[in-house]
């Protein structure tokens, strides 16, 4: 795997991570839904990983990560339509989505 490749997996999982200590005193989605600060945070942290994850795959062609498609593709509606973001799927990404894909990463480390 090349270098590149490394740092990209790095950034993923450093994003992830932040996601998780962004989102640790965060009980529920309705407390997220008025934590401005929180969702912005959150947001920028998923359009890295779409970005990184769009950038390695480039580098690994033969790299499966599940979702890979829906995962970039989020990441472009982040940053090119973010005013139709809808909280409760940003919210469901974060637990329900957001470990599998940690594993997966670690996996290819």
């Amino acid at each position: 795997m090349m270098e590149k490749s490394k740092k990209y997996l790095s950034d993923i999982l450093m994003a992830i991570d932040l996601i998780e200590h962004f989102t640790v005193d965060i009980p529920d989605f309705d407390t997220y839904q008025t934590d401005l600060k929180t969702q912005s945070a959150v947001e920028r942290q998923l359009a890295i990983i779409g970005e990184a994850l769009n950038q390695l795959k480039k580098t690994e062609t033969d790299l499966e990560i599940a979702n890979d498609k829906q995962i970039i593709g989020f990441r472009n509606r982040l940053i090119h339509a973010y005013d139709s973001i809808d909280n409760s799927i940003v919210w469901a990404i974060i637990y329900r989505h957001l470990k599998k894909l940690k594993e997966e990463i670690k996996a290819w480390e």
